[in-house]
């Protein structure tokens, strides 16, 4: 088995009231879409400056490629941040060549300008772009030097659903590039979509990790049943069933859907607003956690 990209060796981040990453140890092997999944608060995006170079740990370290970060990892990294302020007056062209002149080696420009779909972009202002179009030069900054490894910080928060869509397709085709993305994200179907290994925290800890599929099989079973909490009688939560119970919703999940909705009908449990679908993410961490993940 080849030696993994980067590796978390027991990081330790504390502030004076917590304790933001609590001994978090993982390592995320070349070519993958590795994505931290939690609530705010859950320390991923401590973890995720700390791995970028950005933080110093309390105690632990990263390694890129079994080194200390060092030059080496910051000329091979690029980074998509929460927020980036863009310098003005410059058009898409201007701001990427102003950042490819900070790098030695990497893409030429009007290559990264085909990359992420900014052709009839380029000559635009900076300032007058969509907030689509917007993390879409971001994203072709943090390429401009042909990075081993790139970090999405929520790259599509606020995005709306179709740009959200169209810059998952570009996330896609730079996976295709066997390029490593370390991901955070609060979309569980972007998650699902683009990454092939997941760690869940929660409270400064990893409580899951593995690929999404494998995660889902291992904690449902094949269909999960979704009915109001408020139709859900008192009664029918001592019925033989495993249930998982959300803030506004009863959830159910089962390998015999026949069986389960012949004890629903005869404890006479309202069926008119029953949902039935497979489990995702969110369950996951609803299952893991006891509580919703949202941001």
């Amino acid at each position: 088995m080849s030696e993994p990209i980067l590796e978390v060796r027991k990081l330790v981040k504390e502030y004076p009231s917590v304790t933001a990453v609590d001994a978090v140890s993982f390592s995320v092997s070349e070519g993958i879409c590795f994505g931290l999944l939690g609530p705010n608060g859950a320390g991923k995006t401590t973890i995720i400056e700390i791995m970028e170079g950005i933080l110093t740990p309390d105690a632990g370290e990263v390694r890129y490629r079994g080194e200390p970060l060092g030059q080496h990892f910051r000329e091979q990294a690029g980074i998509l941040f929460q927020k980036t302020a863009l310098q003005d007056f410059l058009t898409v062209r201007q701001s990427l060549a102003l950042f490819r002149g900070l790098y030695d080696h990497g893409l030429d420009v009007d290559e990264v300008i085909r990359m992420c779909a900014l052709e009839k972009l380029a000559g635009r202002d900076n300032r007058k772009l969509s907030g689509g179009q917007q993390q879409r030069l971001l994203l072709a900054i943090a390429l401009v030097n042909d990075p081993s490894v790139l970090f999405l910080d929520e790259p599509t928060t606020g995005l709306d659903p179709q740009a959200r869509r169209n810059f998952w397709q570009l996330i896609e085709s730079i996976k295709a590039r066997r390029k490593t993305i370390i991901l955070t994200t609060h979309y569980m179907e972007e998650a699902e979509l683009l990454c092939d290994e997941i760690a869940i925290m929660d409270r400064g800890r990893i409580i899951a990790q593995g690929a999404p599929r494998k995660l889902l099989h291992e904690h449902f079973a094949d269909v999960l049943l979704e009915l109001p909490r408020h139709e859900f009688p008192e009664e029918a939560r001592h019925l033989p069933l495993k249930l998982i119970a959300a803030s506004d919703r009863v959830e159910i999940t089962t390998h015999d859907l026949d069986a389960t909705l012949r004890t629903l009908i005869d404890a006479k449990v309202p069926l008119r607003n029953l949902r039935i679908r497979p489990a995702n993410l969110e369950d996951l961490f609803l299952e893991l956690t006891g509580k919703e993940l949202r941001a």
